[in-house]
């Protein structure tokens, strides 16, 4: 058994899932010897995270030392959590200080950083791998199956419709996520999840891209043409409303963020209608691929019930996937902290849209069936548990393709960078044009 040295690279919420990991389920293949994070009160709520946990406490470094840590603590593996456009400065100097990288979805947010991550891999040899745990929830691997197998033929056009509700949806624009410089906007750091998941789906690549939205709902404008009024310009107040968070009522994020603000002015918990909210809240995209199928998609940030509707149509008959991750967002509930109802269990919602997921296969001439799911309660249905046992046990031989590298990661983002674009010009835009080699190859009908 392989023991492996880990860094983690930004100590933020996210990096959660991965401390625990390495000091719970996996302590025996892998150790957390450093921790990479310039705010010390987020790096020391993992450090005694760690002890708690039983391990040694890991050594602290700023970003700065990034290739000094991985030198002195003779690291194997980083993972990057931090912010989505540094993904790629610290995937580069990762790899070439000599060690692997395991990074968080996007890999990146812009084409020219996806083309120094693609030279590094290149020069270094190195490995690279994105954690698409999509792919791994029981559903979505469902839907795979069938696909794979041929149950409605040829893929013809894909519907896709993605709701995120005005409790996880409008937690993006309290937080860096809102500022396109820093995201890459929901196309790059939301959809690129949904994008990855097409393409696994289709086992091919996206070609050319046609993108429409705007931000309609949230920010400053919207809220002054509807007549809010004046508002506080954070939620951590007395007497928040439900659109605001108020930090004190979560203990992990009081101690990760409102505890370490005095150290770098970083703010969780802005109005979701405020300033400087540069990325947008309804978008809808037309997608083309390699196979000749076509996708069409849209994602709303504001809706009042969260989860995602997906309509298979091929030459043999249609699959259809409905999933509720939370029927409804009641006022008197809007405040409390589980934001993200796909990633812990945040109970029902007691609606008549009962939180839910259903596969339903119906080929010509024949009836209907629905397909069983076998998930579990835990984060995204049970996908993060599979996940994390390919990333720290090793992938196996898997029949669904499930374990993503840097080229899928970089097919994913090439779908939001190019919707961007698209929103930009007015135009469609062709992936293979955006200046990323691994995109300007020829088309294939295999993703994965």
């Amino acid at each position: 058994m392989s023991h492996r040295r880990y860094a983690v690279v930004g100590a933020g919420h996210r990096s959660q899932m991965y401390v625990d990991a390495i000091t719970g389920p996996y302590a025996d293949r892998a150790e957390l010897v450093a921790i990479c994070e310039p705010n010390p009160v987020r790096a020391a709520y993992y450090v005694e995270r760690t002890i708690a946990a039983g391990s040694p406490a890991p050594a602290v470094y700023g970003p700065d030392d990034l290739e000094a840590m991985i030198r002195a603590e003779r690291v194997d593996r980083v993972i990057v959590c931090a912010r989505d456009d540094l993904h790629a400065t610290l995937i580069v100097r990762s790899l070439d200080a000599g060690a692997d990288v395991v990074v968080e979805k996007p890999l990146t947010i812009d084409a020219e950083s996806a083309a120094a991550i693609e030279d590094a891999i290149e020069r270094t040899g190195r490995e690279v791998v994105i954690t698409f745990n999509y792919r791994y929830s029981p559903r979505n691997s469902a839907l795979r199956a069938l696909l794979q197998e041929g149950t409605i033929g040829e893929v013809t056009s894909i519907d896709f419709s993605w709701v995120l509700d005005t409790k996880h949806g409008a937690d993006y624009f309290r937080r860096w996520h809102r500022e396109k410089e820093h995201s890459g906007g929901l196309l790059v750091h939301k959809a690129s999840h949904h994008f990855d998941l097409v393409n696994w789906w289709l086992r091919s690549t996206p070609s050319r891209v046609f993108a429409s939205g705007g931000l309609r709902f949230y920010g400053a404008d919207n809220a002054r043409s509807r007549g809010l009024g004046e508002r506080p310009a954070r939620g951590t107040h007395d007497g928040a409303d439900a659109f605001e968070l108020d930090l004190r009522t979560d203990e992990r994020l009081a101690a990760l963020y409102l505890g370490a603000e005095e150290h770098d002015g970083y703010l969780r918990d802005r109005d979701v209608f405020g300033e400087g909210i540069t990325i947008e809240d309804n978008l809808a995209l037309v997608v083309d691929y390699a196979s000749g199928a076509t996708l069409s998609y849209s994602l709303n940030a504001h809706s009042p019930w969260e989860g995602y509707r997906v309509a298979v149509n091929g030459t043999l008959g249609r699959a259809e996937l409905e999933v509720v991750e939370r029927g409804a967002v009641l006022e008197a509930e809007a405040l409390h902290p589980v934001l993200d109802p796909s990633a812990v269990d945040a109970g029902s919602s007691g609606s008549l849209r009962p939180e839910g997921e259903r596969l339903i296969v119906q080929r010509h001439w024949e009836a209907a069936y629905e397909v069983p799911i076998e998930s579990s309660s835990d984060g995204h249905g049970g996908g993060d548990a599979l996940l994390l046992a390919d990333v720290f046990e090793g992938p196996g031989d898997d029949p669904l393709a499930r374990p993503a590298d840097w080229r899928d990661g970089v097919r994913s983002i090439s779908v939001g960078i190019a919707g961007n674009r698209s929103l930009e010009t007015g135009l469609p835009v062709r992936v293979a044009e955006l200046g990323i080699r691994l995109l300007a190859e020829p088309a294939t009908t295999s993703a994965s």
